[in-house]
């Protein structure tokens, strides 16, 4: 099992060098200059100040030598200054990172929660009417554009009903709690408030749902015909013969033989809701990654975009390795085929 893990971190190591090279080429056939996006318009007129902050910035070398120094800093973890906050990239990743976590992880708990159970009850009541029901509400969730059910979930539970709020992350005026995770549903709750847990809560519900609302869809579809597919085995029908009751068969063979091609959809899943939050953060004024991203490409922040990319490269590559270990844990077949 060691040697497995070892062998999957150094792909995992050379899948985000990679990364980090693609990443950098691409910055530097992108349009515009950090040369002169920090300088004001009136410096940015005058080729001489121009040439000095080029100078400053290494931007006069030539591109492998970028990379070398790039490369250099970024080891240690020096991922440059943004022009639009002034403050490092990193350090605004760390203030706007865990906003987006919390978010995307509480979509994925919606999804898995949803989704996985619907399609395990749609593969049971199979060609019947709940499996038809599903079916058609799982088509509608993949299908449903983002934006529109935003737009229609605001319009309806915030504006007309009043029930959540439609932006932010708490009320306005709202002191957030001490961070310690950055999570405030977790922040508050390590600091004994449960008003403001409540209230984080509320804030989370109207954005996290229409996240998943795809990965819900997408989660049944796959959930329905992975656990078909398992109950139509040999060991799961020779365990119905032996009289063993329905519940522990589907427990203990069917969700089980079924466990490792839904790890594949999960983690893949995952990253796509992290992708996904770019949108939704911006629809519901969520302070997160996806704000900031968005923020950087408007002003032509290139260090910030590079840092943002390669942030999300990272969740990428950490959630695809612990993929690919859990694979080993759950089927040592896998593990040993490696």
């Amino acid at each position: 099992m060691t040697r497995f893990i070892t062998r999957r971190i150094g792909a995992a190591l050379l899948l985000l060098v990679g990364s980090v090279l693609v990443t950098f080429g691409l910055t530097a056939i992108l349009p515009g200059d950090a040369a002169t996006a920090r300088l004001s318009e009136q410096a940015a007129s005058d080729p001489e100040i121009v040439a000095a902050m080029r100078a400053e910035l290494g931007l006069d070398q030539p591109l492998y030598k970028q990379f070398l120094i790039y490369l250099g800093n970024l080891v240690q973890g020096d991922l440059g200054d943004s022009v639009q906050s002034g403050n490092p990239v990193l350090e605004d990743l760390g203030q706007f990172g865990p906003a987006s976590a919390e978010l995307a992880l509480t979509a994925m708990i919606i999804a898995l929660i949803v989704g996985g159970g619907l399609g395990v009850l749609s593969a049971l009541r199979a060609n019947g009417v709940i499996d038809n029901v599903l079916r058609a509400l799982s088509l509608g969730g993949v299908s449903v554009p983002l934006f529109w059910l935003a737009l229609i979930a605001t319009s309806v539970f915030a504006t007309q009903l009043r029930w959540f709020p439609s932006s932010g992350r708490l009320d306005a005026g709202a002191y957030a709690p001490d961070t310690v995770t950055g999570f405030y549903t977790i922040d508050s709750l390590l600091a004994g408030d449960i008003a403001m847990f409540g209230e984080a809560i509320r804030h989370l519900v109207l954005p996290a749902i229409v996240l998943a609302a795809p990965m819900i869809g997408l989660l049944l579809r796959f959930t329905r015909t992975t656990v078909l597919e398992v109950l139509s085995q040999e060991y799961v029908r020779a365990a119905e013969a032996k009289g063993l009751r329905r519940s522990r068969v589907i427990g203990g063979h069917v969700l089980r033989g079924a466990l490792v091609p839904l790890i594949t959809v999960i983690g893949t899943a995952f990253a796509s809701l992290l992708a996904g939050t770019v949108l939704v953060e911006q629809i519901f004024v969520w302070p997160g990654i996806g704000s900031y991203a968005y923020r950087a490409a408007s002003n032509l922040d290139l260090t910030a975009i590079v840092g943002v990319t390669l942030f999300v490269s990272v969740i990428y590559i950490t959630v695809n390795l612990v993929t690919d270990i859990l694979y080993g844990i759950i089927d040592p077949r896998i593990r040993y085929a490696s």
